[in-house]
């Protein structure tokens, strides 16, 4: 599929028009302060080269799940400080998406100006099932940037949703594909082509029906299959293990049987667990087999003769794909399991691998573990879009830019 890119744009000259880039700045935040810049710092680029081209910038993100009105938690302001800061350049953040504020401010634009525009969740017509409401907001979004302006799709995170901001607008504006998405489907083509193998993929998370389309898509394509994290628990008890009060669906254990008995060479389980007696990072905890999960207690990671297991399979991988952390990272007492499995990428990637994080909790968790982000080949911006993207689909915001 043919599609133009950032630097086809570039080359066509920005310099006095309007662009319109819709970003994925959804970043974590506590206490209204942000705990994980990542995707920030994963967008500044595309925005920096189209500021210093003398573009007219307005960028258009989401930020959490407002439910299509206004909600202070909610606001872009601490993003847009941060990208100014990223920038180290003004960034106006408008007071609406698309209303007064929003329509002076982005008239008021000179050369090389970035306006923000309020999170644009706040409107409901972005998510809409209704093509004629998204199409409503897709206008008055071009509104903002006029008949000779342009958009780039740079969040990837979004990618695969059919939403007013990523896909609708595409049809109304000249369209490409900002550098950060470009650079995320080079990466995730080279996966699903002709990965290099050994090919190895470790999943882990909470549930396995959240993982279970992308599970069916690869397992008959790699040569290892890690499952770890909660989801790991609905595969002890396909086996017959009692899991304690760990997390567990029910309802998906019959399905787990049948995985484990078309791809039982493949799927690697863990053999040691590590439980506590509650869900805090102070709880009591142990190490036991994964076969004796003692009554009362819950599993928070994989263990330590699991984490080398898995450490071993993958240093010996040449292509690995990584989505889902292998227990509660964010309590030190269980971030092992995420910690084993994230060096043994780092490793492998210093003997040559491709290793790519796929985004989300993944790319939290080297972050949060103080890893370095260079020690992988990739981290994605988008967990769920590369997901879905290793599974096949049709991603609606990458389509439309074809």
């Amino acid at each position: 599929m043919a599609v133009k890119t950032l630097a086809d744009l570039l080359a066509e000259g920005v310099e006095g028009r309007g662009v319109l880039v819709r970003s994925d700045l959804n970043v974590p935040l506590a206490d209204g302060a942000i705990t994980d810049p990542g995707r920030i710092l994963a967008s500044a680029p595309t925005i920096k080269a189209l500021v210093e081209a003398g573009a007219k910038v307005v960028v258009t993100a989401h930020l959490g799940r407002p439910k299509g009105v206004p909600d202070p938690k909610f606001s872009l302001a601490p993003v847009a400080a941060k990208l100014a800061e990223v920038l180290g350049r003004n960034v106006q953040l408008a007071g609406d998406v698309v209303g007064q504020d929003a329509l002076a401010r982005s008239e008021g634009l000179t050369d090389g100006d970035v306006l923000l525009l309020e999170n644009i969740r706040f409107d409901a017509r972005e998510t809409s099932k209704d093509d004629a409401e998204r199409k409503r907001l897709a206008v008055a979004l071009v509104d903002l940037v006029g008949d000779d302006g342009a958009f780039v799709s740079d969040g990837f995170g979004v990618v695969h949703r059919k939403q007013a901001s990523v896909y609708d607008v595409a049809q109304l504006l000249p369209h490409y594909a900002g550098g950060l998405v470009a650079a995320e489907v080079d990466v995730l083509s080279k996966l699903t082509e002709d990965p290099e193998r050994p090919y190895a993929v470790v999943l882990g998370g909470s549930k396995v029906s959240d993982k279970l389309a992308v599970i069916e898509a690869l397992a008959p394509k790699v040569d290892t299959l890690v499952i770890g994290g909660g989801m790991c628990f609905t595969f002890l008890a396909a086996q017959g293990y009692s899991v304690g009060n760990s997390l567990l669906e029910n309802e998906m254990i019959e399905t787990c049987k049948d995985l484990l008995d078309r791809y039982g060479d493949v799927l690697h389980l863990p053999r040691d667990i590590v439980v506590a007696d509650g869900f805090s990072a102070d709880a009591q905890f142990k190490t036991v087999s994964a076969e004796e999960i003692p009554d009362g207690w819950m599993g928070l990671d994989i263990g330590p003769e699991s984490g080398e297991r898995f450490a071993a399979v993958l240093r010996a991988a040449k292509t690995i794909f990584w989505n889902g952390p292998m227990g509660v990272f964010e309590f030190p007492n269980f971030a092992a399991g995420t910690r084993a499995v994230a060096q043994s990428l780092i490793d492998a990637t210093k003997d040559g691998a491709f290793t790519v994080v796929g985004g989300g909790d993944s790319a939290a968790a080297v972050r949060s573990l103080g890893l370095p982000e260079d020690g992988f080949s990739h981290i994605s911006t988008g967990g769920g879009a590369s997901l879905e993207y290793l599974e096949g689909k049709e991603l609606p915001g990458i389509a439309v830019l074809g």
